[in-house]
């Protein structure tokens, strides 16, 4: 209970760990396979009981394929005139293996202050926040400035194909009047030293994401006996191609988010960012786990991770098979391209699986301004960045609209919490305290925006 110095906590901050909790609970692994991605329909049902609950009108559709299961509700603002807000998140999760985790990962467990599970950080925190503050308004009669179009939606973990994009290809109405969304990845905190030996929290918006695509590599020989010379082997050829396509460094490429984020940080820090810098890695390392991100958001990267050829001990199999996790920079496509043919040569064939574009917006703006000051006036040593995330987002299909995304999912993280460690990731957890943090930060924001 609080005390008389605490504040009496928001309806929304009352509910909130309940909500992801019981979101976690639902097992929504997107394999990336119609036949074995499953619980989309049954959490996204459970999603519009809540919100139907408290009097909103709910649309619940199918993205595509039966399961792939969405729902979307209109909160009326008090200027109609305005673009609508359109407040997004996604119920499909990673699958995960429940033998490698601590706890259940579909337990929704709270314990030592953290919720539990697969999809805890990714995204059903979010989801759960954006829930928890939906119903808040509803219950209470609060009027928005403007209209907010709650989104809640299938197959993002899979590029959308079954979620996101469809919706834009198919249901453009669902959209009438958006102009901008706030979804993930961003507004968590990133603490970091000052020369002073104090400490900023400086709490990270996400304004761009980097082209997203699956490639997949294929060598074709003559297949024959496993005992005799094969100069021209398919596995040989592909294994050559992998192995120069994944070992190559892509060039060093300052992008605007990225070149501001670092300004920022160099600020606070007094570390030295210089992009000309041999030790620029060994400097990143300094902010801690962010470096993975911010490296990523550095240059181009192919990463192999799969292959497959053959099908006995003996036999030279007559094609070879590897697929690479591509992740373009903005304006890079072309020249990327152009690299990975000079680097698998011509016996090898390329073809994209899937293909998403980057996307870039700049930060600034009244929405950016409602962001900086709800974190502001729930954390006052904060300062909000920029950055570009190295991964994708279901803004990449928003985008096709006209629509001016951000990734803004506020937390108030523990300074040694490793946090980009767990998306995806075992035990996957998010703080209680940041939950609490990010549906306050959410209340302000949405009144205010």
């Amino acid at each position: 209970m609080p005390t008389n110095n605490q504040p009496q906590p928001s309806l929304a901050e009352s509910e909130v760990v309940d909500l992801v909790s019981a979101l976690i609970r639902f097992d929504t692994s997107n394999t990336g396979d119609l036949a074995t991605t499953k619980g989309e329909r049954e959490c996204a049902e459970w999603v519009a009981r809540q919100l139907e609950e408290v009097g909103y009108e709910t649309e619940y559709v199918e993205s595509g394929a039966p399961g792939r299961g969405n729902v979307f509700a209109r909160l009326k603002g008090a200027d109609p005139t305005r673009g609508a807000l359109l407040l997004h998140g996604h119920l499909d999760v990673v699958p995960a293996e429940p033998a490698d985790w601590r706890v259940h990962p579909f337990s929704g467990a709270v314990e030592d202050g953290y919720v539990w599970g697969r999809g805890a950080v990714d995204m059903k925190d979010m989801v759960g926040m954006i829930l928890a503050v939906a119903r808040s308004f509803k219950a209470q009669g609060v009027i928005p400035p403007r209209d907010i179009v709650f989104a809640f939606v299938a197959d993002e973990e899979a590029g959308g194909r079954y979620g996101c994009q469809w919706l834009v290809e198919h249901r453009r109405d669902l959209f009438d009047g958006v102009t901008e969304a706030v979804g993930e990845v961003g507004g968590f905190s990133l603490t970091v030293p000052r020369p002073d030996g104090t400490e900023r929290r400086l709490y990270l918006v996400e304004t761009a994401e980097k082209g997203l695509g699956w490639m997949r590599l294929t060598a074709r020989a003559r297949a024959g006996h496993g005992s005799f010379l094969h100069p021209d082997n398919a596995v040989t050829i592909l294994a050559a191609a992998v192995a120069r396509l994944g070992t190559h460094q892509f060039p060093l490429v300052m992008t605007d988010a990225v070149a501001e984020f670092l300004a920022a940080a160099a600020e606070e820090t007094g570390l030295d960012f210089d992009p000309n810098s041999p030790d620029l890695d060994g400097t990143l390392a300094k902010l801690g786990s962010i470096s993975n991100i911010i490296g990523a958001t550095l240059r181009d990267t192919a990463n192999p991770t799969m292959l497959a050829a053959g099908y006995k001990a003996n036999v030279i199999p007559q094609t070879a098979e590897a697929v690479v996790d591509c992740r373009v920079l903005p304006g890079r496509r072309a020249e990327f391209e152009k690299t990975v043919d000079e680097l698998i040569g011509p016996d090898v064939e390329r073809e994209w699986i899937t293909s998403l574009d980057s996307y870039e917006t700049t930060f600034d703006g009244d929405l950016v301004d409602a962001m900086n000051n709800a974190i502001v006036a729930h954390d006052p040593q904060a300062r909000t960045v920029p950055y570009m995330l190295s991964g994708g987002t279901d803004a990449k299909a928003f985008a096709k609209l006209g629509i001016r995304c951000f990734g803004f999912a506020p937390l108030r993280l523990p300074p040694d919490l490793d946090f980009t460690a767990l998306f995806h990731g075992v035990d996957e957890r998010v703080p209680v305290d940041a939950l609490l943090f990010g549906t306050r930060v959410l209340e302000h924001f949405l009144r205010n925006s």
